[in-house]
């Protein structure tokens, strides 16, 4: 099985480390809803620093954390997106909609 998990930091800093795949994903979807949406910040840093490994899944996962971020009146950035999920969303024709911070 996949490993993977996320965290919230006080300071709304949400890190996601591991192998994203279909194994991790939809445990991970319900984490980051909960965490999104219980985070007393008004807005929140994904930090994909630890992501090891990225399939599709992994852009499916950015995409819905920022509509839970949306959802919840928070706004969302992402700070360390792997090459290969810019790849992904490049190809896909996403890439001009996250919210990459420099």
């Amino acid at each position: 099985m996949s490993e993977a998990n996320l965290t919230l930091a006080a300071d709304g800093v949400l890190s996601l480390v591991g192998v994203l795949d279909y194994r991790s994903g939809p445990a991970l979807r319900e984490q980051g809803r909960q965490l999104i949406t219980g985070c007393t910040k008004g807005s929140v840093l994904l930090d994909c620093a630890g992501v090891s490994k990225s399939s599709s899944v992994g852009l499916a996962l950015v995409l819905a954390f920022m509509r839970d971020a949306r959802g919840a009146g928070k706004q969302l950035a992402l700070r360390n997106l792997p090459e290969d999920m810019r790849e992904i969303a490049q190809v896909s024709g996403l890439g001009d909609l996250l919210p990459l911070q420099a």
